[in-house]
């Protein structure tokens, strides 16, 4: 079994990968002063960016949660992987080839590259498919596709394929690929007989579901027979690398233009999203044999880079009024309002407009564009319906409004729905639509809102009373910096200005270190830090040589890139990534946060002086703290006392110091 990765490969895999690029497949990240990102954290639930990033560094960091690291461990968070299995990620991203070196204490017990064979096997299997597709006895296939009005260039963009009939044929061609009987199975490609290891798709369409970097993760497979013991629908089931609750079909193809344009369109199937994007409505996606859940949410919240105001109680997004849109097209028969009402929960976790596109007749989307062509499934899409709206009204329909009864009973079920909308606007307008809808005064129905409004906080309190002894309210539960990760307490109110002057000094050094060539920080012991963390810090950076071991890693980066801004970003990289690691994992996870911390000006050219002047407002502090500390002990001396002169001379210096760092801050 091989062992721990060689360290100079996980720097290079570390250097090769832009934070950047990785996160934003995750985030949208927006501007955040210079050489600064920012945007939703997607480890806790938020609706104001506090998650950032600084490429210049190579780190992130969460001012909400505390939660930060470099590249791999963002990868190893985001993804739920080892590091190692995070490194082995980004390495084939990179095109890098790891070296393992043998012996040694293992960092997992199962084989390293475990995840990365999985993602070859569905690779290799993609492949296959793709290939037989076009083989004679795909003709169902292919059939089932033209008849849907799908092109052979339409199915080879989204990577259809066909597993032919048989027991093994795909076990085989893995197997002839080098993989394993239990990595097939592992895969969910395989299912174990009492013949062996057979083929779990065999006589279907497959699509192939990606994650959203385009890895392909499982497969979505329709049956082309019809065998009423045979399921019209076989997905994948989950493994180590596909959870369906977390995966959006199509989200691959449509993630750039979500962000882009911040809307995202939830169809119910592989044909509907493929109908849609021939459309041109780019912005599709579907659940995987699932329905629409929180983590599906977090999923598109963070995609369209949602935020809100949580003061006023409004839903909000990036400073526009109504955010990004959610638009949800349903059958328009019972099970899609059944559909429709799950999405209407899972809103209030939205920070966004959400809709309800539902075609009259009852439609989907692929069946509509083969009927009416590709602009019926724009129209679609832009006659939306709000999803409030939609849910309340079918609630009506199924009440006969033209009795005293039916209105009643219209009235019980659509008031604990207006009751549940947490924004109080929204709410508010709708008490006055469900009144014209019903025929009713305003005020009777604002009183049946009300109280559906108090019964629902009734049994939320109910609720809480059978929690279990040791829960805590959420309200007053207190945050911790990072999952177990000690960090600085959270600032409240005012920060005290020497604290500040010591975090400010420590976020410039970090991230415009060779600013600070000269500034006077080397003159800096321990004693000059009053917050323990900061002293911490300190002392690593003074582990790793200080500015001069800084210096002579930009002479390194120079030699290899050149003289010039390349090698400086290198040369800041490693210098915050060997003080992190000097730090350990408590103080590295300030380091991290200091790192990545927005620096207060908006450009390039100001940073530098801004670097130098706060860093000479530490010294100036030090050298006053060393000032007094010297004339107290010259006091305590006599003029005669051996050492006195070279007190005096010493006190003497240090005032010099003090007055030529007091005119550096004017």
């Amino acid at each position: 079994m091989a062992g721990l990765i060689r360290r100079e490969d996980i720097a290079a895999v570390r250097d090769a990968s832009r934070i950047e690029d990785i996160v934003g497949e995750h985030v949208a990240l927006k501007p955040a002063g210079v050489g600064s990102l920012k945007g939703l954290c997607p480890f806790h639930d938020e609706r104001t960016p506090s998650f950032h990033v600084r490429p210049q560094v190579g780190l992130w960091h969460c001012f909400g949660c505390g939660e930060g690291g470099d590249v791999i461990s963002f990868v190893q968070k985001i993804d739920h992987l080892g590091f190692s299995e995070a490194v082995e990620m980004l390495a084939q991203r990179s095109g890098i080839t790891l070296h393992y070196e043998e012996g040694g204490r293992q960092v997992r017990q199962e084989e390293p590259g475990r995840r990365q064979r999985l993602l070859d096997a569905h690779r290799v299997a993609e492949e296959y498919y793709r290939e037989q597709l076009l083989a004679p006895e795909a003709h169902a296939g292919r059939a089932f596709l033209s008849g849907r009005g799908f092109t052979q260039a339409m199915s080879d963009h989204f990577g259809v394929g066909y597993s032919p009939q048989g027991w093994d044929h795909l076990t085989r061609h893995l197997r002839g690929r080098g993989f394993t009987d239990a990595e097939i199975q592992a895969a969910g490609l395989g299912t174990q007989g009492s013949r062996g290891t057979y083929d779990r798709f065999r006589g279907r369409l497959m699509w192939p579901i990606r994650d959203i970097t385009g890895a392909t993760i499982g497969f979505g497979a329709r049956r082309l027979d019809d065998d009423p013991e045979s399921p019209k629908y076989l997905n994948t089931p989950e493994t180590a690398i596909y959870k369906k609750s977390q995966v959006l079909y199509g989200l691959d193809l449509a993630k750039r233009d979500i962000a882009r344009r911040r809307r995202i369109v939830i169809v119910e199937g592989y044909t509907d999203v493929m109908a849609a994007h021939v459309a041109g409505e780019t912005c599709a996606v579907a659940t995987c044999g699932t329905a629409f859940g929180s983590d599906h949410v977090r999923v598109v919240r963070r995609l369209l880079g949602d935020a809100a105001d949580p003061a006023a109680g409004v839903v909000l997004s990036s400073g526009r009024a109504h955010g990004g849109e959610v638009i949800f097209t349903f059958d328009g028969d019972a099970a899609g309002q059944k559909a429709a009402i799950r999405a209407f929960h899972e809103d209030q976790n939205f920070a966004s407009q959400t809709f309800v596109a539902v075609e009259r007749s009852g439609m989907d989307p692929c069946d509509l564009r083969l009927a009416r062509g590709d602009q019926a499934v724009l129209t679609l899409v832009s006659s939306r319906t709000p999803l409030f709206e939609f849910v309340i009204r079918s609630i009506l329909r199924q009440c006969d409004l033209g009795t005293v009864e039916g209105r009643v009973a219209a009235l019980r079920g659509a008031a604990p729905v207006v009751a549940g909308i947490k924004d109080r606007a929204l709410r508010h307008e709708y008490t006055r639509e469900l009144a014209g809808w019903l025929g009713m005064e305003v005020s009777e129905v604002s009183r049946a809102v009300r109280s559906a409004e108090s019964a629902a906080r009734r049994g939320a309190a109910d609720e809480g009373g059978r929690a279990s002894p040791g829960r805590r309210d959420a309200q007053t539960a207190v945050p911790m910096a990072g999952a177990g990760r000690p960090g600085p307490a959270p600032r409240r109110g005012p920060e005290d200005p020497v604290s500040r002057v010591e975090r400010e000094a420590l976020e410039a050094l970090l991230q415009r270190p060779a600013d600070l060539i000269g500034s006077g920080f080397e003159e800096l012991e321990g004693a000059s830090f009053s917050v323990p963390s900061y002293r911490a810090v300190h002392d690593a950076v003074r582990a790793v040589g200080g500015l001069d071991g800084f210096v002579q890693m930009l002479q390194e980066a120079e030699a290899r890139l050149g003289v010039g801004e390349d090698a400086g970003r290198a040369a800041t990289r490693a210098f915050d990534e060997a003080v992190r690691e000097m730090a350990g994992d408590v103080v590295g996870a300030v380091v991290t946060e200091l790192a990545v911390a927005p620096l207060p000006q908006d450009r390039p050219e100001g940073l530098r002086a801004y670097a130098r002047g706060v860093m000479a407002a530490l010294v100036r502090m030090d050298l006053t703290r060393r000032t007094a500390e010297a004339r107290a002990s010259l006091q305590r001396m006599e003029p005669d006392d051996p050492g006195y002169a070279e007190a005096f001379q010493d006190l003497m210096r240090l005032e010099q110091r003090r007055r030529t760092y007091a005119e550096i801050g004017r």
